[in-house]
């Protein structure tokens, strides 16, 4: 017995000392490991903007971005230190006139690769171009035999799909997927360290993506999944993941900060989507998020450093602005300049017009996107764009003669701006540069449906509440005026509505006339999004000129013979309309547009009575709601005042009764 008692005490002691001596072993990896270090350029967001571009940063107009530049920067970076790793965050596609050779050309996939990209992912406007355009654009940069970087995207839910049987485009997508080499994972040896990266798209990109026909699983699910799967079979020092998920201020509905808690594994996420761009990196424990903004006007560098743990720390970070002063790279720029002469013959031949024609030239300062996105008023680039559509419409070879009521722009299609001087025809068509239509041919094309005045009065609110919180649904239109009211309460914000006619006199609504809208396909696709948004409460059902609601936006588009009117072409020839006031044979933006013209009106008067007047349906179910929260208060207040009065009674009678 005692010799029993002795080997147990021995395997008892055995047992408590292994674990002493594994977890010294571990320290002493971790140990071995600290002080690996890492280099990391990342973009994002970079939407075709191969080419620098004149912008208009702090009131200047600044030429910036371009990859060959950027490939100057990472050259600089890669003699420094060659093991530096380069990774981009989705949306490498659709924003410039080299898109329309999306499909063909695949010229941003095979011009990361020349910069240095070893790791990108999907953006939702990867998808713009329909399945059928994103497939064949994976073949034509796989047949190539450029060095194109990795494609990584862990949550297309190909069980599903396959489950419920592919349909066409999913056929399409997969086997473009195959003949590419998209995984969920890729793991880089750079130097002494080894980096796995994985890639996830987002559920809001899902929701900007109204063509994508893939299912997709959660992200922080597949992610988590993905990582465990390379915690178990990959010897990594280093998780990466480069999300098209993107970042918000309300942080309970920032994805990827809930990632970042949720997959804590992960050492680093490159946040693409929201055009984020982050001075410093935000940090949910061991895991750091970075971005860079958009169109390549800044690419990020950082630097990590591994500690004793095992973990990583940022010890250097910064986003390199990239400008003019910057030598743009030869042999870069030649490969660009090839692709853009494709653009020229391929697509702008068929409208009549070269890149570098001369639409119109600028005195006025337009606003720029920053503008739209964080001042809620009027805006003079949404003007503009807004009267082209009307003008372009009833200027148009059929225009069947029904004036246009109202025109929509909302913020979300508008990506860039026009500075001062020559604008020519590159500028106009990155200024809407989404999507293709129908009919094979990128650019989205306008449509043409009919909404009631309650339902205008809708669109009015849908800007007035919905749009802080969804920046993208800000309307900029021509023809409707309002004034809001941002103290008031949400969804009653809007205090007047009315139209103007052609002489620009005050037009009342009449709110069961139907009136004749014009805005481009993707705003109409995107409409559900804006109800979903509202809870349903705020909906608009587009209709044709007999009050049938319209089932698919793609029957209401606006033709010319057997062409589509594109959104882009409408700015184009609206810009070549404008009267020759110089003299010089081009047309001169008009002063019209230095001032604005009240089609929003912020009014952000606190009196009681400005706050509570002309109540509407949705105010009134809110204070309803209000007062029955206020009542069942009162009524728990009350009921917990007798309970606490009849515990007391009853101590009461049982002291009296000691």
């Amino acid at each position: 017995m005692k010799n029993k008692k002795r080997i147990l005490s021995g395997l008892l002691a055995a047992a408590l000392v292994v674990p002493l001596f594994a977890g010294g072993a571990q320290t002493a990896a971790a140990a071995e490991a600290a002080g690996k270090t890492l280099d990391v350029v990342f973009t994002h967001d970079t939407h075709s903007h191969l080419n620098s571009f004149s912008t208009v940063i702090d009131g200047e107009s600044t030429e910036v971005g371009g990859f060959a530049r950027i490939k100057t920067v990472i050259d600089e970076q890669k003699a420094e230190n060659p093991d530096t790793l380069v990774v981009d965050g989705g949306d490498f596609s659709m924003g410039t006139l080299v898109q329309t050779v999306y499909e063909d050309e695949a010229a941003e996939l095979r011009m990361l690769g020349a910069i240095g990209c070893e790791v990108t992912t999907f953006g939702n406007h990867e998808f713009d171009y329909r399945s059928s355009g994103l497939a064949q654009m994976l073949k034509s940069a796989a047949e190539s035999g450029d060095v194109l970087p990795e494609l990584v995207v862990c949550n297309v839910d190909w069980d599903a799909m396959e489950a419920a049987g592919l349909n066409d485009g999913q056929q399409q997508i997969q086997s473009g997927f195959e003949e590419y080499g998209v995984k969920d994972y890729v793991v880089l040896q750079k130097g002494d360290v080894n980096v796995a990266v994985t890639g996830v798209f987002g559920v809001d990109a899902l929701a900007c993506a109204p063509t994508c026909e893939l299912l997709f699983r959660d992200p922080v699910e597949a992610v988590r999944e993905t990582v465990a799967e390379i915690k178990a079979n990959e010897d990594v020092d280093m998780i990466v993941c480069v999300s098209h998920s993107g970042t918000w201020e309300d942080e309970s509905k920032s994805e990827d900060e809930i990632l970042a808690k949720s997959v804590p594994d992960l050492d680093l996420i490159i946040s693409g989507h929201t055009h984020t761009e982050l001075a410093e990196p935000i940090v949910h424990g061991d895991t750091y998020i970075v971005s860079t903004g958009e169109y390549g006007r800044k690419i990020g560098e950082l630097s990590m450093t591994q500690k004793s743990d095992g973990r990583w720390e940022i010890t250097d970070y910064k986003l390199v602005p990239i400008l003019s002063t910057i030598t743009a790279d030869g042999a870069t720029q030649e490969k660009i300049d090839g692709f853009m002469e494709a653009v020229d013959t391929g697509y702008l031949a068929d409208f009549g017009y070269t890149k570098d024609e001369v639409l119109a030239t600028n005195n006025v300062q337009f606003s720029t996107l920053h503008d739209l996105e964080y001042e809620h008023t009027e805006h003079n680039l949404g003007d503009l764009m807004s009267d082209a559509y009307v003008y372009a419409v009833e200027n148009s070879d059929d225009f069947d003669g029904v004036p246009v009521d109202v025109a929509v722009v909302p913020s979300g299609t508008v990506r860039d701006t026009y500075t001062a001087g020559d604008i020519t025809v590159e500028p106009v068509f990155n200024s809407f540069s989404l999507g293709i239509g129908p009919d094979g041919v990128p650019g989205y094309p306008l449509i043409s449906v009919y909404l009631t005045g309650k339902e205008l009065r809708t669109a009015a609110e849908i800007d007035a509440s919905v749009s802080d919180y969804m920046t993208t649904a800000r309307l900029y239109m021509s023809g409707l005026h309002f004034t809001y009211n941002p103290n008031r309460m949400i969804l009653n914000k809007v205090t007047d509505v009315y139209l103007t006619d052609e002489n620009g006199s005050r037009v009342e609504l009449e709110d069961d006339k139907l009136y004749r809208v014009v805005a481009d396909l993707y705003s109409g696709q995107m409409l559900s999004a804006v109800t979903d948004m509202s809870h349903g409460l705020l909906s608009l059902v587009p209709k044709y000129a007999d009050g049938t609601p319209i089932e698919d936006f793609e029957d209401v588009i606006v033709m010319e013979g057997d062409r589509e009117l594109k959104a882009w072409d409408s700015i184009a020839r609206y810009m070549q309309s404008f009267e020759d006031t110089d003299g010089d044979g081009i047309a001169n933006v008009p002063s019209y547009y230095s001032q604005m013209h009240d089609r929003k009106v912020v009014d952000e008067s606190r009196s009681l009575g400005d706050l509570v007047k002309s109540p509407n349906k949705y105010a009134a179910m809110i204070i309803a709601v209000i007062l029955i929260v206020i009542i069942l208060v009162v009524l728990l207040i009350v009921l917990v005042v007798k309970l606490i009065k009849r515990i007391r009674r009853r101590k009461a009678d049982t002291i009296h009764k000691r």
